[in-house]
């Protein structure tokens, strides 16, 4: 199983469609070209990959049958978890959790978590993120400021490359961002995070799962998340996993998500 991986002639089958965003990926095109030629050697059948920009593009067609499948975010998953069902949750440095990060100028050295930016300029990644939206809106909503008003400006960047993008050239004061691609950046791409500093880190939530429309067969959401738990037997799913800096792929656990469950309820409560 060490030697690269050979790729059968995929049979003749309808293919998976499979969705991403650049909210993580930012359009890594060899990275992605390997994913789905390990993809179809193990589950013999084509793969296509379906980008949009938008995590709520990719929830419109999983709900829509536009596609089968899709590396999402738990925030979504929970809004929509009697459609959407997980079938694989990546591990990362031993787990299979994530934090949010408040990242700020290595300039500013009095911020320490997001509630002393009120007034100021704040850069969101997407709409449906919990690292990169949520968790900062309930923690304004858990100081008792209400998350719609705080910030003098704040704008999406549906990427969490770019929230670090917007910070670190001025254009947002702070952001949030997922800390598994921060750390993944500041490996890979020093010069990317320079400038910046950690401000604060939330507690751990469920990795972003890769999920799939409850009413594709089980049999094939079953085949999926094996294909995905097995990356680490072969040589191009290992290939695979270290440019994407996770360890491998879990079976989803039950309550898994459910601090983001606690989050959304506190920003209910809010009123925003």
């Amino acid at each position: 199983m060490g030697a690269a991986l050979m790729l059968p002639p995929a049979r003749a089958a309808t293919p998976l469609r499979f969705g991403t965003t650049p909210v993580f990926l930012n359009e890594q095109v060899s990275l992605l070209d390997r994913w789905q030629g390990y993809l179809e050697a193990r589950l013999e059948r084509p793969v296509r990959l379906v980008q949009r920009g938008s995590y709520r593009e990719i929830v419109d067609l999983l709900l829509g049958d536009g596609v089968e499948a899709a590396w999402l975010c738990g925030h979504p998953l929970v809004l929509q978890e009697s459609r959407l069902a997980p079938v694989a949750v990546p591990r990362y440095q031993g787990a299979a959790l994530y934090r949010s990060h408040l990242i700020v100028p290595s300039s500013d050295h009095t911020t320490q978590r997001v509630t002393d930016l009120r007034g100021r300029v704040f850069a969101y990644s997407d709409p449906l993120s919990n690292s990169g939206f949520l968790v900062p809106r309930a923690e304004i909503a858990a100081g008792g400021a209400d998350p719609a008003t705080f910030f003098r400006r704040t704008f999406f960047t549906f990427s969490h490359r770019k929230v670090v993008d917007a910070v670190r050239t001025g254009l947002a004061d702070s952001g949030a961002v997922d800390g598994y691609v921060w750390d993944t950046m500041a490996m890979q791409q020093p010069a990317a995070v320079a400038g910046l500093r950690v401000a604060w880190r939330s507690a751990p939530h469920g990795f972003p799962p890769v999920v799939a429309r409850r009413n594709w067969s089980a049999a094939d959401q079953r085949q999926l998340g094996e294909a995905l738990r097995a990356m680490p037997l072969w040589a191009e799913g290992r290939a695979v996993l270290e440019r994407l800096n996770i360890e491998g792929f879990e079976e989803p656990r039950a309550g898994q998500f459910d601090s983001i469950r606690t989050l959304l309820r506190q920003t209910e409560r809010s009123g925003s």
